[in-house]
């Protein structure tokens, strides 16, 4: 079983930058994707990026050139560094990991964006 916490929301005006961490409880090099999702206010849950052990990234094209996912496994953490921030960014940020047979989230971290 993996727990994941997420941590590095906020308030941010249009433009600011914000990076996301989500730290697992279990070796993050053994998990193959490593992914973050976003819910904004009376939407579905949308998929933003995904990394994989050996580094291939995927984006949403919503956030494709502003936004970059990254891992350390040293640390057991995967980021979402956020650049050029919108106001239809705003969401709670929620991590997902897909390891042996489960598939676990975190409680997510809320990201807001003025403009």
């Amino acid at each position: 079983q993996v727990q994941l916490v997420e941590s590095g929301g906020g308030l941010v005006q249009a433009g600011g930058s914000l990076r996301l961490s989500c730290a697992a409880s279990a070796p993050i090099f053994s998990i193959n994707f490593m992914n973050w999702y976003r819910q904004a206010p009376g939407k579905q849950r949308e998929w933003v990026a995904t990394i994989s052990t050996g580094g291939s990234t995927n984006y949403a094209d919503s956030v494709k050139g502003r936004f970059t996912i990254s891992r350390d496994n040293t640390k057991n953490t995967m980021y979402l560094q956020m650049n050029s921030l919108k106001p239809e960014d705003t969401a709670v940020y929620y991590c997902k990991a897909v390891h042996g047979g489960g598939v676990y989230w975190g409680q997510g971290t809320q990201v807001t964006v003025s403009s």
